[in-house]
C-alpha cells in the first residue's frame, strides 16, 4: 500500500525506494519495532487466557531442567506474522506474484501453527487427551501447501525465467528449473516431478526443523535472524540482473521483491528475541516457528538455493538430523540412544552446558555456517 502511495507522490524520483534492498532494510527495522513494542501487550493476553506451556519430556533430567518454563506464555510468534504481514503489506509490490503467494505461505503454516498450539495448550483444561495436532496431520497440510506453491512457482515464472551466464546455455525454461549448486557454477537443471518433489521436501523439512529447533530460550529466533539475513544477500542477488550475471547466479526476475520478506523476517526475529532471550518471557510456539521455517524454504524454492539452505541453516540441519538419527538408532538397536536426548541442544544441556551456554555457542555456530554460505557466493 505504502509502496504505491511513495511511488505516485515521488512522481518518477524513487530511484531508492524502487531498490528492494532499500525496502528491505525498512522492513526489518519496521518489524523489529513493531514486534518489540508490541509483544509486552500480547504476552499479557496470552496470561489472561491462560495460554502458558508445559514443556514435557521423556527424560527426567530434562523435565528437571525446564521445570522453571511452565507457564511461560506460548504463541507468541502471532506478533512476529503479525509484524511481517503489515511490513509486506506496505512496502512490498503486492502486484508481485512471489509476495502474494508469501503471505499465502505464511497465513497458511501461521494457522496450522495457531490451531496445533490451540489443541495443545487447551487440552488440560479441556479435561482432553489431545496432544495438538497428529504428526501426519501436520504433514498433510505442509506436503499440500508445497505441492500448491510448487505448482504455480514453477508454472507462473516458465516463460520469464532466464539464465544469464556465459557459462551456462540459455535453455526452453518452461520445461526446465536450475538447481543452484555452490562451488558449481552451472546448476542442475530440474524436470518438473523433480522440482514439485524438492520444492515439498524443502518446505516441508525447513518448517519441521526450525519448529524442532525452538526448544531453548531465544535458540531459534537468533538462528532464524541469521538465516534471514543470508537469504536478504542471496535474494538480492538472484533478482539482481546484472549482479546475478556477474556472480554467475540464475537470475529469477521479479524475485528481487522477496528481499522485503527476508528483511521482515529479520527484524521480526530481532524483536522477538528481544523478549525470548534467557529467561524468556514469551515462546513463539508452533504458530511462529512453523511459518518461520517455511518461508524461508519458500525464498529458497523461489530463488534456486535449495542447497544453500542446507549451509546457510546448518544449524536446522544438525537438530533435524539428530531427531531422524536419534529414533533410526533407537527402533534399529532396540531401546540404546546416540544421544542423551534430541534435538541435539537437549544432549549438550544435559551434558553439564547451561542453557544460555547452549544457545550462545549454538548462534556462534549458526553464525559461522552463515559465513560460510556468503562465502560461496564468490567460490563458483
Amino acid at each position: 500500500m505504502l509502496y504505491y502511495l511513495v511511488r505516485e507522490l515521488l512522481e518518477g524520483r524513487h530511484y531508492a525506494y524502487e531498490n528492494p534492498l532499500f525496502r528491505g532494510t525498512l522492513a526489518a527495522l519496521l518489524c523489529f519495532v513493531v514486534t518489540l513494542l508490541g509483544l509486552p501487550r500480547v504476552i499479557r493476553q496470552l496470561i489472561k487466557w491462560k495460554l502458558g506451556d508445559h514443556p514435557q519430556f521423556d527424560h527426567v533430567s530434562l523435565n528437571e531442567l525446564t521445570r522453571d518454563k511452565s507457564n511461560i506464555p506460548t504463541m507468541g510468534g502471532m506478533m512476529m506474522l503479525a509484524s511481517i504481514a503489515l511490513a509486506l503489506l506496505l512496502l512490498a509490490d503486492l502486484s508481485n506474484f512471489y509476495v502474494r503467494m508469501g503471505l499465502v505461505c505464511l497465513v497458511w503454516l501461521g494457522g496450522l501453527g495457531a490451531v496445533d498450539d490451540w489443541l495443545k495448550l487447551t487440552a488440560e483444561r479441556r479435561s482432553a487427551s489431545r496432544d495438538g495436532l497428529k504428526m501426519y496431520e501436520k504433514l498433510l497440510f505442509q506436503i499440500a501447501l508445497g505441492v500448491i506453491l510448487g505448482f504455480y512457482i514453477y508454472y507462473h515464472g516458465g516463460t520469464n525465467f532466464a539464465v544469464l551466464s556465459p557459462y551456462v546455455e540459455p535453455m526452453d525454461m518452461p520445461s526446465y528449473r536450475i538447481l543452484n549448486v555452490p562451488f558449481y557454477k552451472a546448476g542442475l537443471q530440474l524436470g518438473t516431478f523433480a522440482f514439485m518433489i524438492v520444492t515439498v521436501v524443502v518446505m516441508t523439512a525447513t518448517s519441521n526443523a526450525v519448529n524442532l529447533t525452538d526448544g531453548m530460550d531465544g535458540l531459534a529466533s537468533g538462528c532464524v535472524a541469521m538465516c534471514a539475513f543470508v537469504f536478504v544477500i542471496l535474494t538480492y542477488i538472484v533478482g539482481t540482473q546484472d549482479i546475478a550475471h556477474k556472480l554467475l547466479f540464475p537470475y529469477v526476475p521479479k524475485s528481487g521483491e522477496l528481499v522485503i520478506l527476508c528483511g521482515a523476517v529479520f527484524g521480526a526475529s530481532l524483536g522477538f528475541l528481544w523478549h525470548n532471550c534467557h529467561p524468556a518471557k514469551v515462546f513463539m510456539g508452533d504458530t511462529g516457528s512453523l511459518p518461520l521455517g517455511g518461508l524461508i524454504g519458500y525464498v529458497a524454492v523461489v530463488t534456486r538455493q535449495e542447497l544453500m539452505l542446507l549451509i546457510a541453516g546448518g544449524v536446522f540441519v544438525m537438530e533435524a538430523f539428530s531427531v531422524i538419527t536419534q529414533v533410526g538408532y533407537f527402533k534399529w538397536t532396540g531401546g540404546r540412544r546416540l544421544f542423551r536426548c534430541a534435538p541435539v541442544h537437549h544432549h549438550f544441556h544435559l551434558g553439564g552446558w547451561s542453557e544460555p551456554q547452549t544457545v550462545v555457542r549454538f548462534w556462534l555456530i549458526a553464525i559461522m555456517f552463515a559465513a560460510l554460505a556468503l562465502a560461496t557466493i564468490k567460490l563458483r
